[in-house]
């Protein structure tokens, strides 16, 4: 008889996958959890990065360079990743745009700004060394460069929301793009502008950048003066109503830019906001209370998010980006009436998927966690 037809099927022929045939060989605890005996990067089957570099990116920032191991699948320029870090045994998640050019394999850059009460943000920007090692997600997001690339491009930034304008203006560059890149950032000062020196070198090298800054504590300091405005526009860029336009930035400035768009050019405008907006729900905050199910404990409401009362609590409650953009806190409502603080969209049905980040309670409430 022939060898061959009597020769055992290899996995992938039978239709099973070889990670699972050696977690199979491995044991009861999988093929990476001794990998990562060896390094916590030489996992196959989860996506992480060990910071490589740190450098202070401004006064109040720091940037870090990364270095995913091979699960990573890479970015478009402007999407966000969850950057997941262990604290004090407690392992948290947060949304982060790098400001890498895609399209360069395994090299990643973030910049984390501090921020008031940021448990994460200062975190990173105090202990964050070479070595150590973070959690990573798959790029997500709507906000990023598209393809084809528009004849003209706009980007208006503020705060660390200069980050994903940097990796699209740093994608743009990179290809040799032709048309013309307009650049509106907002900072309070100099020392607090991110990107700024590599910013001033692009634009000396690359003719078709213009470079404009505002530098809202300190008038005169910049290209243009204040908060933003209809006015910068023309300065900044004289084609701009033709520019497909990318805007990042905290709430109030978003919320400028929108409404400067709002005259028939709103196809053209792409925004992203790095800050979460001011969730106040309307309506009679501290009614009812929460009882959360799987941890079987009840708390009178207090009528702040539904995930900032699990976590006051002490209730275990997954959560990323804290503003409705990466659903990772999304949990099942049982029973009760909540309030979507984005979209003031009110909903008694019961078991729903909600967002807790964005959900507060309008009565008593049953939540699956």
């Amino acid at each position: 008889m022939n060898p061959a037809t009597t020769a055992t099927a290899s996995p992938r022929r039978r239709g099973i996958p070889a990670r699972r045939l050696l977690d199979a060989i491995s044991g009861p605890h999988g093929l990476d959890r001794y990998l990562e005996q060896i390094s916590p990067t030489f996992v196959i089957g989860e996506c992480r990065a060990e910071v490589t570099a740190a450098r202070q990116g401004s006064e109040d920032s720091v940037t870090l360079a990364l270095r995913p191991n091979r699960a990573w699948q890479g970015h478009r320029a402007g999407q966000f990743i969850q950057v997941a870090v262990e604290i004090d045994g407690v392992r948290h998640n947060r949304c982060y745009s790098p400001a890498s050019p895609e399209g360069r394999g395994r090299e990643l850059e973030i910049t984390v700004k501090r921020h008031p009460g940021g448990l994460v943000s200062n975190f990173l920007a105090d202990h964050a060394q070479p070595g150590l090692v973070l959690g990573l997600s798959r790029a997500d997001g709507d906000f990023h460069l598209p393809d084809p690339r528009p004849d003209s491009i706009l980007l208006i930034g503020g705060g660390s929301g200069i980050t994903p304008l940097m990796a699209i203006l740093r994608t743009l560059c990179s290809e040799g793009y032709p048309g013309p890149i307009a650049l509106i950032q907002y900072a309070p000062d100099p020392e607090r502008a991110i990107y700024r020196e590599e910013l001033d070198r692009l634009a000396a090298e690359n003719p078709n950048f213009k470079l404009s800054r505002s530098y809202t504590r300190a008038p005169g300091a910049g290209e243009l003066d204040g908060h933003f405005s209809p006015a910068h526009l023309p300065q900044a860029d004289p084609c701009f109503t033709t520019a497909e336009t990318f805007a990042c930035g905290p709430p109030a400035l978003l919320d400028a830019v929108r409404g400067t768009w709002a005259n028939g050019l709103e196809q053209q405008l792409h925004v992203e906001s790095f800050l979460p907006p001011s969730l106040l729900p309307v309506g009679e905050p501290g009614t009812g209370s929460i009882r959360f199910a799987g941890s079987d404990l009840e708390v009178e409401n207090s009528g702040a998010s539904i995930l900032e009362q699990a976590e006051r609590a002490g209730v275990p409650a997954q959560s990323g980006c804290r503003m409705g953009i990466c659903h990772t806190c999304t949990c099942r409502k049982l029973s009760g009436t909540v309030k979507n603080l984005l979209t003031d969209e009110v909903s008694a049905a019961p078991d729903e998927e909600i967002q807790l980040c964005i959900s507060a309670p309008l009565s008593d409430l049953v939540i699956d966690l």
